[in-house]
């Protein structure tokens, strides 16, 4: 039993209502915040439409209508903004043909305005950026603008560049506001816009690293949902699934590439009758939806009567396990294999300030995306199963040698037992794949780690990073770091000895 706030005695089941009560009030207050009230709103744009507001957009990719409620269209093609209040989904015109229905809202962007250029990538962070840059197929010279992490309406700029010493790497610039409104990287040279800047730099380095060659080639953006219908009602027809390709068996179900109303590439995880019960799937399904971040798997819909269907955004390389042991992750460096690593943080580290847990990290539900991507699969799911030999905790379907000792033990899931998890996950990244604590069978591990065991630094692990690792695994969890500090950490582990943005007043 333990104690509410009020020092009032709950039960487990009480403890858990409790904790999902407390995830449910801290997502309605982040999606009361992001969701549009008629037309009275700031949308990322930073602009209010309705009356004498922004009314004409232009299409920054092309698009494939997927129901007969949205609109096909051409990248460049404008549009008169009808409504906006369906949020991610916005009822516009098209000038163009005269046609009326729904388009994704962030595959347009207000015609004119600095959100319609190739080369901007609006709310982005140095990693994210310098991990597009450094794609094999960009030359040096390759370069984009997003907005600045630390000063409100000024952009920083990021460029590929190469020197003997570093080989292919990027420089970031920090782009100034004046407090006239223009805009500068060093005050000997100022533009009334952003868009004169980069026309400056395009024909000249004028003591940046480079010229501006080519903007980054922008992938299609995630959307949020599988259509405007399922927006809210994301319980979909089996029927409407087709289940092309199966992708892999696991202990609880199977997972498929499949499609969507015949127009949408989609993953489908099938879960054996039985495994969990549909009501319960279908109240913490409400939740993971809701979940939205660049490093989660993004849960589209489900289908909740058994066997129940799981679907979600297709990831192309599979688990990041399979990955790593048998895919091109076995050539894989210490710099890239921490970077991903940084990225599962940084889907963790959202998990975290949600107030939510994950229960079941580790190199399995973790999958990968081109260009090294990792999102967090399956997150939650784990609470849900009934499986005896699972919820027991015991034989060879439960996790033991990636779950924390007092969840293990005693059932104590938190983001904490998360983070052990995490170091786990670490070990699995070293090694490409290698089971952890080799050797060695479940009870061996459970009754060594709880004798103050712990797992020596694998081969070619730096000490730092093994130092990390046996953070994650202090025996109270209190101790353990959070995921923002993981997150941090990780980001940084290449870059702590140098300035991360370069001096513009030494241009």
């Amino acid at each position: 039993p333990t104690l509410n706030s009020s020092g009032i005695m709950l039960n487990s089941h009480d403890s858990v209502t409790t904790d999902r009560c407390r995830i449910s009030f801290c997502l309605s207050v982040a999606l009361l915040f992001s969701c549009t009230v008629g037309f009275c709103v700031e949308h990322k744009f930073g602009l209010w439409f309705g009356a004498g507001g922004v009314t004409l957009f232009i299409a920054l990719y092309d698009y494939d209508a997927r129901t007969e409620d949205d609109l096909t269209f051409k990248k460049g093609e404008k549009f008169h903004l009808i409504n906006n209040s369906e949020g991610d989904w916005w009822e516009v015109r098209s000038l163009s043909t005269g046609n009326t229905g729904y388009v994704p809202s962030n595959y347009v962007a207000p015609v004119n305005s600095i959100q319609a250029e190739e080369w901007y990538f609006g709310k982005m962070g140095r990693k994210d950026a310098e991990r597009m840059l450094v794609c094999p197929s960009n030359p040096r010279g390759t370069f984009l603008i997003r907005e600045s992490e630390t000063t409100k309406g000024a952009y920083s700029l990021s460029i590929r560049d190469w020197d003997e010493v570093k080989g292919d790497h990027v420089k970031h610039y920090k782009i100034r506001k004046l407090d006239n409104g223009g805009y500068y990287i060093t005050t000997r040279a100022q533009f009334e816009t952003v868009q004169q800047l980069v026309q400056h730099y395009t024909d000249r380095a004028a003591g940046l690293c480079c010229r501006l060659v080519v903007p980054c080639h922008k992938g299609m953006p995630k959307l949020a949902d599988l259509s405007v219908k399922t927006k809210d009602v994301w319980e979909i027809p089996r029927e409407s699934l087709q289940l092309i390709k199966k992708l892999g068996n696991g202990q609880f179900g199977e997972v498929w590439m499949g499609t969507w109303n015949g127009t949408t590439k989609v993953a489908v995880k099938t879960l054996k009758p039985g495994t969990m019960s549909p009501e319960a799937f279908l109240e913490e399904a409400q939740i993971m939806k809701r979940l939205r971040h660049d490093k989660l798997v993004q849960l589209y819909a489900v289908v909740s009567e058994e066997p129940i269907y799981i679907v979600t955004e297709f990831m192309s390389q599979g688990s990041l396990l399979e990955f790593l042991k048998d895919g091109d992750g076995r050539i894989l460096k210490l710099p890239q294999l921490v970077d991903m690593a940084a990225q599962i943080a940084a889907g963790m580290a959202y998990i975290e300030r949600m107030n939510y847990i994950h229960r079941d990290l580790r190199a399995a539900n973790i999958l990968v995306a081109e260009n090294l991507v990792c999102k967090i699969a399956d997150f939650g799911l784990a609470r849900l199963i009934e499986d005896n030999e699972y919820t027991a905790r015991q034989g060879a379907k439960f996790p033991i040698k990636w779950t924390a000792p007092e969840a293990a033990l005693y059932g104590k899931f938190t983001i904490k037992s998360d983070v052990w998890s995490f170091g786990i996950l670490l070990t699995e990244l070293v090694t490409k794949g290698r089971v952890p604590y080799p050797g060695m069978n479940n009870r061996e591990v459970l009754e060594q780690v709880e004798r103050g065991y712990r797992m020596p630094s694998p081969h070619g692990c730096p000490g730092s990073l093994h130092d990390l690792m046996i953070q994650c695994w202090k025996k109270d969890p209190e101790d353990r770091p959070t995921f923002e500090y993981l997150q941090s950490f990780l980001e940084d582990y290449f870059t702590a000895t140098e300035p991360q943005y370069q001096p513009g007043e030494n241009l």
